[in-house]
């Protein structure tokens, strides 16, 4: 069984920084990539960015780009996601999630079968 714990989330002013961590157990494989997802009030749930475990090739969405870096320690099983310059438009519930078989790097939820249960990150003055 899979398991993806996150923790980090919290309250911080625009332009601050949060560093979300994602803690894996379960994993008997380490070919696949962890990705970071986010999901508004109101709003479909879309990819942040993720990191292949077998390269540690990256991605990240447009808006996110210089100032979010994922980062990995594949002996703890741990993938961070650094969060500077934070903005009004970046408050949501972040989860991690395990990609499905062969799937090495990819920003669509569809391609991710285990879920971490969230971490709220709020932005506001």
């Amino acid at each position: 069984q899979v398991q993806l714990v996150e923790s980090g989330g919290g309250l911080v002013q625009p332009g601050g920084s949060l560093r979300l961590s994602c803690v894996a157990s379960g994993f008997t494989r380490n070919a696949y990539a962890i990705g970071w997802f986010r999901q508004a009030p109101g709003k479909e749930r879309e990819g942040v960015s993720s990191i292949s475990r077998r390269d540690g090739s990256t991605l990240y969405t447009d808006s996110v780009k210089g100032r979010f870096t994922i980062s990995r320690d594949n002996v703890q099983n741990t993938v961070y996601l650094q969060m500077n310059s934070l903005k009004p438009e970046d408050p949501a519930v972040y989860y991690c999630a395990s990609s499905k078989w062969g799937v090495d790097d990819s920003l669509h939820p569809g391609e991710y079968d285990y879920w971490g249960q969230g971490t709220q990150v709020t932005v506001s003055s």
